[in-house]
């Protein structure tokens, strides 16, 4: 029997002789998932769990009463059992500067476009539909959507916050005052504040630790930057000026024009020498841009709210954070 098995890492195919057992199965989705506790779902798109451990485990899978050929199986990790990642790991010197701007997280995200029907783009090639997965407006949206993609659950920020502090602290001489804008040791500080952004820093240091691309698609500008380039496998992010959210294929019926409303069987890494997968993100971000989901943060009036005065866009906010000390700004109404 084969069945698709589809975990937060992306999708496999898994074949069984008829004898394989419960057993077999769950040791099967261990490797595929590199998951050592999980939970499993089945009948997409009316996804029931499927109770691996309440079955008995020399059982067959033919025994069971489901009828798993041909069958996609959802997996997702175990929240009750999720092991915290370290804090830090050593990180590969940096490539080329990406020009994206390494630090909105001064200015509070109250002003965030919103998008009531994200566009779903199909992709016949991948039997699935692209579409906008967007996170919550809560100052740590990039967090989330990093940790959707590659942690498969977009509720560990405070894992990744806690990961590139380490990073920062593990690398001083890359990691300088002159680089981050402020002192090391103040920015690792700042930085796991539930109220502070991350930005181009943040991404290059989850990209490396991850060893995975992460590719951010600028929605004003469609520009594409591109962290930890050449890494085997890539998730995108969408950025807003303000916001980030993440690309999900999500699995669908031709003609692929219409994504599942629920990210269970979302695949959110790729490989990244599949060139259409790009294609689509960038398909998609045309559409956001008609729609104008994005805020240029050249030219927008922000407050200080330390202070009270107001300046435009982000060089005006800059210049006067590196002159008093200021951070705490927001849009001026």
């Amino acid at each position: 029997m084969r069945m698709r098995v589809r975990g937060p890492s992306g999708q496999s195919t898994v074949t069984l002789d008829e004898s394989a057992t419960v057993h077999d199965l769950q040791r099967e989705i261990a490797q595929c998932t590199s998951l050592t506790s999980f939970d499993v779902k089945y009948g997409y798109p009316n996804l029931q769990p499927l109770e691996l451990d309440q079955l008995e485990s020399n059982q067959r899978i033919s025994d069971i009463g489901i009828n798993l050929n041909g069958e996609q199986l959802i997996v997702a990790q175990r929240e009750t059992q999720r092991e915290a990642q370290p804090s830090s790991l050593p990180i590969s010197q940096p490539g080329p500067a990406s020009q994206q701007p390494a630090q909105q997280s001064w200015i509070s995200q109250t002003s965030q476009p919103s998008v009531d029907d994200p566009p779903e783009i199909a992709s016949p090639d991948h039997a699935g539909t692209f579409v906008l997965r967007v996170m919550p407006d809560d100052n740590s949206c990039l967090f989330r959507a990093v940790g959707a993609a590659v942690m498969g659950d977009m509720d560990t920020m405070v894992e990744l916050r806690s990961i590139v502090a380490g990073s920062i602290q593990s690398n001083p001489d890359e990691y300088s005052e002159a680089i981050l804008g402020k002192k090391p040791d103040a920015y690792c500080q700042w930085i796991q504040n539930e109220e502070s952004w991350g930005g181009a820093i943040e991404l290059k240091i989850l990209s490396e630790y991850f060893n995975i691309e992460i590719c951010s698609i600028d929605v004003q500008t469609l520009h594409i930057f591109q962290f930890n380039e050449g890494a085997p496998t890539r998730c995108i992010v969408v950025y807003s000026g303000i916001h980030y959210d993440v690309l999900a294929l999500s699995p669908s019926t031709p003609p692929y024009t219409r994504a599942n409303p629920l990210a269970d069987g979302d695949t959110k890494i790729f490989e990244s020498v599949d060139p259409v997968v790009l294609e689509k993100a960038k398909e998609l971000c045309q559409i956001l841009q008609s729609k104008h989901y994005y805020t240029d943060t050249s030219g927008f009036l922000v407050r200080c709210n330390t202070c009270g005065g107001t300046f435009t866009g982000e060089k005006g906010a800059t210049k006067h954070a590196s002159e008093t000390g200021h951070y705490d700004f927001g849009e001026a109404t």
